[in-house]
């Protein structure tokens, strides 16, 4: 069914935006011009307010939706195409003796600070988020074994060495621990499991110390061309039939009665 021009077109002053407009600017968002072109502010006002609830607030980081949705979708890419891939879970060190001694205002800078190295140590196709509270969470496709080792201990040295500036007058060293497991190649696995297991890497870090990283161990998986073509496409019987009875000639196999 087909509508009338006037039946799409939108009257501004008619929408009752102000809430939405106070949580875009709260948020410190450009502000929207009311110069555009109708379609193009209500539009505007829809890409900001999906970043809203996208992002988390303090750090600007992916929030925990886009984080489940991240994982979602980096569990189906595994589970077609057997790439690899790493999820690191990193939580700091102590962090309730910042609130306790400094108070959260100070905490929350340590959560900005701690956010910021985490971005700078990954490539631009990773996803970081906000797991909850201090903790945190990478997601890196396309991550061989080498390289995953290589970024987790990245994040633990940028921590250790980079002093959070709070103030002129206060700095503080904080420390990360960092857990990580890789997701089951051609399996689709569930997120809550990767989630796990990952954590449960996060909690031996916590136990050797603190400062720490702790990798699950991970067996490197090699699949045939035959395997794919198996797993990708649909299987042409005839032609296994031909290729079989040609390795076993004598077997039998594929005969007519």
């Amino acid at each position: 069914m087909k509508t009338s021009h006037s039946e799409r077109c939108v009257d501004i002053e008619a929408l009752k935006l102000d809430s939405a407009l106070t949580l875009i600017s709260q948020s410190g968002q450009s502000n929207l011009e009311h110069s555009e072109s109708p379609l193009t502010y209500v539009q505007s006002v829809i890409d900001a307010l999906c970043s809203l609830s996208s992002n988390d607030a303090l750090t600007g980081l992916a929030n925990r939706r886009s984080f489940a949705h991240a994982l979602e979708q980096e569990l189906d890419r595994v589970a077609r195409s057997g790439d690899v891939a790493l999820l690191l879970m990193v939580d700091i060190d102590h962090f309730k003796k910042v609130n306790d001694a400094h108070g959260h205002l100070v905490g929350d800078e340590v959560l900005k600070h701690v956010a910021r190295r985490i971005l700078e140590c990954v490539r631009p196709m990773d996803t970081v988020a906000r797991f909850g509270g201090e903790e945190f969470a990478v997601v890196l496709p396309n991550c061989s074994y080498s390289y995953g080792n290589i970024v987790a201990e990245r994040i633990r040295e940028s921590m250790f060495k980079t002093p959070v500036k709070v103030s002129t007058h206060l700095s503080m060293s904080v420390t990360v621990s960092v857990g990580g497991a890789y997701a089951p190649q051609w399996i689709r696995s569930a997120p809550e499991i990767w989630i796990e297991r990952a954590d449960r890497q996060l909690y031996r870090a916590k136990h050797e110390g603190r400062n720490t990283v702790c990798l699950e161990q991970t067996i490197d998986t090699v699949v045939s061309t035959e395997e794919k073509e198996l797993l990708y496409g649909a299987l042409n019987f005839d032609a296994f039939d031909a290729r079989l009875a040609q390795a076993n000639p004598d077997s039998g196999h594929g005969a007519q009665p």
